[in-house]
């Protein structure tokens, strides 16, 4: 995974969920750092580091935007 960067960092699954939807919708090459660790150890996620956002240095700017108009959604709001 040459050129991923860290786009954005979560503590918890459920706080990402509605935006994986929305990078898979747009076919933004992407995965979640920690991600499984977390699930088997729910309670380590301050001393992993949390659950990293990892994508392309290309698609950085547009991911984002996209967390950004999430943010800003009351609808669909992203912690």
């Amino acid at each position: 995974m040459k050129n991923f960067v860290v786009a954005a960092i979560f503590t918890y699954a459920h706080e990402f969920a509605v935006l994986r939807l929305i990078l898979e919708q747009k076919e933004i090459s992407h995965f979640f750092q920690n991600e499984t660790m977390l699930s088997v150890l729910p309670f380590h996620s301050h001393a992993l580091g949390g659950i990293r956002l990892m994508v392309h240095e290309n698609d950085l700017e547009e991911v984002h935007q996209i967390i950004d108009d999430l943010k800003h959604n009351k609808d669909l709001h992203i912690v």
